[in-house]
Protein backbone atom coordinates (compact mmCIF):
# COMPACT_ATOMS: atom_id res chain seq x y z
CA UNK A 1 0.00 0.00 0.00
CA UNK A 2 1.32 3.21 -1.32
CA UNK A 3 1.55 6.17 0.66
CA UNK A 4 -1.46 8.00 -0.56
CA UNK A 5 -3.63 5.26 -0.04
CA UNK A 6 -2.52 4.73 3.83
CA UNK A 7 -3.52 8.26 3.95
CA UNK A 8 -7.02 7.90 2.91
CA UNK A 9 -7.68 3.94 4.97
CA UNK A 10 -6.55 6.06 8.11
CA UNK A 11 -9.19 9.15 7.30
CA UNK A 12 -11.89 6.04 6.32
CA UNK A 13 -11.36 4.12 8.89
CA UNK A 14 -11.49 6.44 11.72
CA UNK A 15 -14.64 8.14 10.21
CA UNK A 16 -16.59 5.00 10.32
CA UNK A 17 -16.25 3.98 14.04
CA UNK A 18 -18.33 7.33 14.59
CA UNK A 19 -21.84 7.65 14.94
CA UNK A 20 -23.90 10.52 14.02
CA UNK A 21 -25.57 10.39 16.99
CA UNK A 22 -22.07 10.52 18.64
CA UNK A 23 -21.59 14.12 17.04
CA UNK A 24 -25.26 15.12 17.44
CA UNK A 25 -26.66 14.83 14.14
CA UNK A 26 -30.01 13.55 14.04
CA UNK A 27 -29.92 10.82 11.38
CA UNK A 28 -32.66 9.74 9.17
CA UNK A 29 -34.01 6.81 7.31
CA UNK A 30 -31.28 4.25 6.14
CA UNK A 31 -28.04 4.82 5.89
CA UNK A 32 -25.54 2.90 3.38
CA UNK A 33 -22.18 3.67 5.02
CA UNK A 34 -21.10 2.80 7.67
CA UNK A 35 -20.31 5.76 10.39
CA UNK A 36 -20.32 9.06 9.07
CA UNK A 37 -20.73 10.44 5.91
CA UNK A 38 -18.05 12.73 4.29
CA UNK A 39 -20.25 14.96 3.79
CA UNK A 40 -20.97 15.30 7.40
CA UNK A 41 -17.69 15.13 8.38
CA UNK A 42 -16.96 18.25 5.90
CA UNK A 43 -19.76 20.32 7.46
CA UNK A 44 -18.49 19.96 10.84
CA UNK A 45 -15.04 20.40 10.02
CA UNK A 46 -15.89 23.35 8.06
CA UNK A 47 -14.71 22.61 4.53
CA UNK A 48 -16.39 21.48 1.33
CA UNK A 49 -17.22 17.88 0.55
CA UNK A 50 -15.16 18.08 -2.46
CA UNK A 51 -12.16 19.17 -0.62
CA UNK A 52 -12.69 16.27 1.90
CA UNK A 53 -12.85 13.87 -0.50
CA UNK A 54 -9.76 14.97 -2.32
CA UNK A 55 -8.03 13.98 1.34
CA UNK A 56 -9.86 10.67 1.43
CA UNK A 57 -8.57 10.00 -1.80
CA UNK A 58 -5.01 10.71 -0.17
CA UNK A 59 -4.14 13.93 -1.52
CA UNK A 60 -2.97 15.63 1.16
CA UNK A 61 -0.45 17.72 -0.20
CA UNK A 62 -1.25 21.58 0.64
CA UNK A 63 -3.89 20.55 3.25
CA UNK A 64 -3.22 23.27 6.24
CA UNK A 65 -2.64 22.35 9.66
CA UNK A 66 -6.21 24.05 10.90
CA UNK A 67 -7.99 22.07 8.34
CA UNK A 68 -6.22 18.99 9.77
CA UNK A 69 -6.92 19.63 13.24
CA UNK A 70 -10.43 21.09 12.38
CA UNK A 71 -10.96 17.39 10.78
CA UNK A 72 -9.01 15.70 13.35
CA UNK A 73 -11.15 17.04 16.35
CA UNK A 74 -14.43 15.97 14.12
CA UNK A 75 -13.36 12.41 13.50
CA UNK A 76 -12.37 12.86 17.79
CA UNK A 77 -8.75 11.65 16.93
CA UNK A 78 -6.72 11.47 20.06
CA UNK A 79 -2.60 12.76 20.27
CA UNK A 80 -1.15 9.49 18.41
CA UNK A 81 -3.66 9.95 15.56
CA UNK A 82 -3.31 13.62 15.00
CA UNK A 83 -0.01 13.11 15.12
CA UNK A 84 -0.34 10.47 12.48
CA UNK A 85 -2.60 12.53 10.46
CA UNK A 86 -0.30 15.44 10.42
CA UNK A 87 2.43 13.14 9.55
CA UNK A 88 1.08 11.38 6.39
CA UNK A 89 -0.27 15.38 5.47
CA UNK A 90 4.03 15.92 5.68
CA UNK A 91 4.73 12.81 3.63
CA UNK A 92 2.06 13.56 0.79
CA UNK A 93 3.44 16.41 0.48
CA UNK A 94 6.23 17.48 -2.26
CA UNK A 95 8.75 15.07 -2.12
CA UNK A 96 11.99 16.86 -0.11
CA UNK A 97 15.68 16.75 -1.43
CA UNK A 98 16.85 13.30 -1.19
CA UNK A 99 20.30 12.84 0.78
CA UNK A 100 22.07 9.91 1.42
CA UNK A 101 20.92 8.36 4.40
CA UNK A 102 23.24 7.51 6.60
CA UNK A 103 22.81 3.71 8.44
CA UNK A 104 21.02 3.75 11.42
CA UNK A 105 23.18 2.72 14.33
CA UNK A 106 22.76 -0.48 16.34
CA UNK A 107 24.75 0.27 19.32
CA UNK A 108 23.98 2.45 22.30
CA UNK A 109 27.09 4.78 23.03
CA UNK A 110 29.36 4.05 26.26
CA UNK A 111 27.94 6.79 28.13
CA UNK A 112 23.84 5.97 27.46
CA UNK A 113 25.52 1.97 28.56
CA UNK A 114 26.96 3.26 31.56
CA UNK A 115 23.13 5.15 32.06
CA UNK A 116 21.28 2.08 32.10
CA UNK A 117 23.82 0.30 34.09
CA UNK A 118 23.55 2.92 36.95
CA UNK A 119 19.56 2.19 37.39
CA UNK A 120 20.41 -1.22 39.38
CA UNK A 121 16.65 -1.19 41.11
CA UNK A 122 14.55 -1.30 38.09
CA UNK A 123 14.83 -3.60 34.41
CA UNK A 124 16.03 -0.98 32.12
CA UNK A 125 16.67 -1.07 28.42
CA UNK A 126 17.12 0.79 24.71
CA UNK A 127 14.30 0.06 21.97
CA UNK A 128 14.34 1.45 17.98
CA UNK A 129 11.18 2.16 16.48
CA UNK A 130 11.06 -1.18 15.11
CA UNK A 131 11.08 -2.81 18.51
CA UNK A 132 14.69 -3.78 18.23
CA UNK A 133 16.54 -4.24 22.20
CA UNK A 134 19.58 -2.32 21.66
CA UNK A 135 20.85 -2.31 25.21
CA UNK A 136 19.87 -3.07 28.77
CA UNK A 137 20.73 -3.46 32.64
CA UNK A 138 21.49 -6.06 33.98
CA UNK A 139 18.26 -6.45 35.76
CA UNK A 140 16.29 -5.25 31.55
CA UNK A 141 18.53 -8.38 30.47
CA UNK A 142 17.33 -11.12 33.05
CA UNK A 143 13.82 -9.80 32.69
CA UNK A 144 13.69 -10.26 28.72
CA UNK A 145 15.91 -13.33 28.53
CA UNK A 146 12.73 -15.58 27.06
CA UNK A 147 13.10 -12.69 24.05
CA UNK A 148 16.86 -12.48 24.07
CA UNK A 149 17.88 -15.87 24.48
CA UNK A 150 15.83 -16.74 21.23
CA UNK A 151 17.82 -15.82 17.79
CA UNK A 152 15.33 -16.20 16.28
CA UNK A 153 13.83 -12.94 17.11
CA UNK A 154 16.76 -11.31 16.76
CA UNK A 155 16.27 -9.24 19.71
CA UNK A 156 12.70 -7.85 18.36
CA UNK A 157 9.95 -7.09 20.52
CA UNK A 158 7.34 -7.33 17.79
CA UNK A 159 9.10 -10.63 15.92
CA UNK A 160 8.54 -12.41 19.55
CA UNK A 161 4.97 -11.42 19.99
CA UNK A 162 4.13 -12.59 16.63
CA UNK A 163 6.26 -15.50 15.49
CA UNK A 164 6.77 -16.85 19.13
CA UNK A 165 4.58 -18.95 20.89
CA UNK A 166 6.33 -18.80 23.89
CA UNK A 167 5.20 -14.49 23.38
CA UNK A 168 1.85 -15.86 25.16
CA UNK A 169 3.03 -17.21 27.98
CA UNK A 170 5.54 -14.36 28.77
CA UNK A 171 2.70 -11.82 28.06
CA UNK A 172 -0.64 -12.84 29.74
CA UNK A 173 -2.29 -10.04 28.42
CA UNK A 174 -1.10 -10.78 25.04
CA UNK A 175 -3.82 -9.41 22.72
CA UNK A 176 -3.07 -6.05 24.70
CA UNK A 177 0.73 -6.68 24.00
CA UNK A 178 -0.09 -7.21 20.44
CA UNK A 179 -2.35 -4.55 19.98
CA UNK A 180 0.02 -1.93 21.66
CA UNK A 181 3.02 -3.01 19.50
CA UNK A 182 0.76 -2.91 15.87
CA UNK A 183 -0.09 0.74 17.09
CA UNK A 184 3.22 1.50 17.79
CA UNK A 185 4.51 0.39 14.60
CA UNK A 186 2.06 1.98 12.71
CA UNK A 187 3.14 5.24 14.07
CA UNK A 188 6.89 5.16 13.08
CA UNK A 189 6.08 4.15 10.18
CA UNK A 190 3.87 7.01 9.72
CA UNK A 191 6.49 9.54 10.78
CA UNK A 192 9.38 7.75 8.47
CA UNK A 193 7.98 5.52 5.43
CA UNK A 194 11.56 5.33 4.09
CA UNK A 195 12.94 3.83 7.41
CA UNK A 196 13.83 0.73 5.33
CA UNK A 197 14.44 -1.61 8.42
CA UNK A 198 11.05 -0.75 9.51
CA UNK A 199 9.29 -1.58 6.69
CA UNK A 200 11.36 -4.60 6.08
CA UNK A 201 9.77 -5.96 9.54
CA UNK A 202 6.31 -4.98 8.66
CA UNK A 203 6.62 -6.94 5.39
CA UNK A 204 8.20 -9.84 6.87
CA UNK A 205 5.02 -9.95 9.81
CA UNK A 206 2.34 -9.06 6.94
CA UNK A 207 3.62 -12.46 5.46
CA UNK A 208 4.25 -14.37 8.08
CA UNK A 209 1.17 -13.82 10.43
CA UNK A 210 -2.23 -13.21 10.06
CA UNK A 211 -3.09 -11.91 13.62
CA UNK A 212 -0.66 -9.03 12.71
CA UNK A 213 -1.97 -8.73 9.36
CA UNK A 214 -5.50 -8.26 11.10
CA UNK A 215 -4.10 -5.33 12.89
CA UNK A 216 -2.16 -3.97 10.75
CA UNK A 217 -5.52 -3.33 8.08
CA UNK A 218 -7.34 -1.19 11.72
CA UNK A 219 -4.63 1.45 10.68
CA UNK A 220 -4.57 2.31 14.81
CA UNK A 221 -1.53 4.55 16.38
CA UNK A 222 -0.38 5.19 19.86
CA UNK A 223 2.41 7.03 21.41
CA UNK A 224 4.04 4.58 23.65
CA UNK A 225 5.27 6.47 26.64
CA UNK A 226 3.39 4.83 29.97
CA UNK A 227 1.13 2.47 30.70
CA UNK A 228 0.89 -0.69 32.70
CA UNK A 229 2.26 -4.48 32.16
CA UNK A 230 1.83 -8.11 33.48
CA UNK A 231 4.77 -10.36 32.84
CA UNK A 232 5.58 -14.26 33.59
CA UNK A 233 9.16 -14.81 34.26
CA UNK A 234 10.26 -18.71 33.95
CA UNK A 235 12.22 -18.43 36.71
CA UNK A 236 10.41 -16.09 39.31
CA UNK A 237 6.37 -16.75 37.97
CA UNK A 238 3.97 -13.54 37.58
CA UNK A 239 5.30 -9.65 37.75
CA UNK A 240 3.29 -6.75 37.90
CA UNK A 241 5.22 -3.17 36.85
CA UNK A 242 4.34 -0.03 35.85
CA UNK A 243 6.89 1.80 32.76
CA UNK A 244 7.93 4.87 32.11
CA UNK A 245 9.44 5.42 28.37
CA UNK A 246 11.83 8.69 27.45
CA UNK A 247 12.74 9.06 23.95
CA UNK A 248 16.35 9.79 22.83
CA UNK A 249 16.59 13.36 21.20
CA UNK A 250 19.36 12.43 19.48
CA UNK A 251 18.95 9.23 18.08
CA UNK A 252 15.02 9.45 16.77
CA UNK A 253 13.04 6.42 17.60
CA UNK A 254 14.93 5.32 19.84
CA UNK A 255 13.38 4.98 23.59
CA UNK A 256 14.29 4.15 27.08
CA UNK A 257 12.20 1.98 29.17
CA UNK A 258 12.33 1.87 32.78
CA UNK A 259 9.96 -1.08 34.39
CA UNK A 260 9.04 -0.52 38.56
CA UNK A 261 7.53 -2.03 41.18
CA UNK A 262 5.14 -0.97 43.91
CA UNK A 263 6.67 -0.97 47.25
CA UNK A 264 6.59 -4.13 49.45
CA UNK A 265 4.63 -5.86 46.14
CA UNK A 266 4.99 -9.32 45.71
CA UNK A 267 6.72 -8.33 42.51
CA UNK A 268 9.52 -5.99 44.02
CA UNK A 269 10.30 -8.90 46.32
CA UNK A 270 10.73 -11.05 43.01
CA UNK A 271 12.56 -8.83 41.47
CA UNK A 272 15.49 -8.98 43.70
CA UNK A 273 15.00 -12.80 43.47
CA UNK A 274 15.31 -12.18 39.87
CA UNK A 275 18.62 -10.08 40.36
CA UNK A 276 20.26 -12.53 42.75
CA UNK A 277 19.36 -15.41 40.07
CA UNK A 278 21.35 -12.79 37.28
CA UNK A 279 24.35 -11.94 39.39
CA UNK A 280 25.09 -15.48 39.91
CA UNK A 281 24.93 -16.80 36.34
CA UNK A 282 27.43 -15.59 33.51
CA UNK A 283 26.46 -12.67 32.15
CA UNK A 284 25.29 -13.25 28.52
CA UNK A 285 25.96 -9.81 25.89
CA UNK A 286 22.29 -8.69 24.84
CA UNK A 287 21.72 -9.32 21.64
CA UNK A 288 21.56 -6.34 18.82
CA UNK A 289 19.61 -6.92 15.42
CA UNK A 290 21.88 -8.38 12.57
CA UNK A 291 18.98 -7.76 10.07
CA UNK A 292 19.28 -4.91 7.71
CA UNK A 293 18.23 -1.30 9.05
Amino acid sequence: MGIREEAGEFLRTRRARLTPEQLGIISGGRRRVPGLRREEVAMLAGTSSEYYARMERGDLAGVSAEVLDAVGRVLRLDEAEMQHLHDLARITGPAPVRRRALPAPSQVRPSLQAFLDAMTGAPAWVMNAQRDILATNTLGRALMAPLLDDPANGGNNARFIFLSPASRTFYPDWESAADSTVASLRTAAGRNPHDKGLTNLIGELVTRSDTFRIRWSAHNVRLHRTGVKRIVHPDVGELDFVYEGVEIPDHPGWMIFAYTASTGSPTEERLRLLGSLAAGSTPTPTPTSTRES
